[in-house]
């Protein structure tokens, strides 16, 4: 096995521009991330859909708590995402049993309270979430923090964010990707579909993250490169830019995201300058595309806009040497893409996906 799948660090799209250091995870407190719901419970069904406030639990955790509580099994649960154990966290989580709304809103124990309860027609599967509100306390910082949040903030109003996939993808060591490719070169073999599924998922992670870095190195984060695969925000739509020209002002103004590659054996495929952009990146990691196949069903590929939008961004000083960054990113979207540009600081322990 190469060492050729070390995770490569995104470069900085604020490199300029002074960062505010400071500590984050001081406090449960600190740090907070409410699931924002893709739609509304029915009001009729055999499911209840709860919105459920925690602390100092997983989202496996809390499910068993809740099953417990309403006499159903964790099978009958359904959650759009997990989310982290050292915060506070509000999401969504239906459950199927008999049980009414009323007796669900009684419900408490270590660690959580259930805020609302409905019925709704069907389960909450994975994804069904529009994304997430994050309000993140960083602490330990000096005088000047303020004005050099607002100074990046500024430029990520502007540009958005690098839509990277942080360290927590790549599992306690950092080895989940290089266990991907043993995966696929069949030098290992993995019965547990679970760990085989986030090995292989962490591999395209890490080939994204470096056809990323690739093109914020080149300067090429906020422009189209002919042959690139477009992504319309509004609709979710995908298309593959012909002209260069014409579509980089629908790139500038938010319209349309570069599509990166999840590699596969069966995606959106770029074309000319874009794909041998991507091209060179398998070529470097010493990946041959020929060897997607070994991975099924779970290795057919996708497409993940190298960009997202920061929404609702703001800061606030809580106290005189803390700062509370609040913003909205789409779900998927990791928070660490914004500290980091902040705090210009090693931020992989702040970092959770949303």
């Amino acid at each position: 096995m190469s060492h050729a799948l070390a995770q490569r660090a995104v470069p900085l799209l604020t490199p300029e521009l002074p960062g505010t250091g400071g500590l984050v995870r001081v406090a449960e407190e600190d740090f907070s991330v409410e699931e924002l719901p893709l739609y509304e419970a029915s009001g009729a069904g055999e499911h209840l859909l709860l919105t459920v406030e925690k602390r100092g639990l997983s989202t496996p955790e809390l499910v068993r708590a809740l099953t417990g509580a309403l006499g159903a099994s964790d099978r009958d649960a359904g959650t759009a995402g997990l989310k982290d154990k050292r915060a506070v966290t509000v999401q969504r989580i239906s459950v199927r049993t008999g049980k009414s709304p009323e007796q669900a809103l009684q419900l408490a124990g270590p660690g959580y309270r259930v805020l609302s309860a409905a019925r709704h027609s069907s389960k909450l599967r994975p994804g069904h979430l529009r994304g997430n509100r994050f309000r993140i306390v960083v602490r330990g910082v000096g005088p000047e923090a303020q004005a050099r949040a607002e100074a990046v903030c500024n430029r990520l109003r502007a540009l958005g964010a690098a839509n990277l996939f942080g360290p927590q993808r790549f599992g306690k060591y950092g080895d989940n990707a290089a266990l991907g490719e043993a995966i696929l070169l069949r030098q290992k073999q993995v019965r547990d579909r679970f760990l085989r599924r986030m090995a292989l998922s962490a591999l395209q992670s890490e080939l994204f993250n470096r056809c990323l870095a690739a093109r914020v190195a080149d300067g090429l984060f906020s422009t189209a490169v002919r042959g690139d695969v477009l992504k319309k925000r509004a609709t979710g739509g995908l298309f593959v830019c012909e002209d260069a020209a014409a579509d980089t002002p629908r790139v500038e103004s938010g319209e349309v995201d570069p599509a990166g590659p999840l590699p596969g054996h069966s995606f959106f495929a770029a074309r000319d300058e874009a794909l041998a952009r991507e091209q060179a990146v398998l070529a470097e990691a010493h990946i041959d595309p020929a060897c997607f196949a070994a991975g099924g069903d779970e290795m057919e590929g996708a497409r993940r806009p190298y960009r997202v939008p920061v929404e609702e961004l703001a800061i606030s000083a809580p106290d005189p040497e803390g700062l509370a960054l609040t913003f909205v990113l789409p779900k998927g979207s990791y928070a660490v893409a914004v500290l980091r540009e902040v705090l210009k600081t090693d931020v992989a322990e702040a970092d959770f996906s949303a």
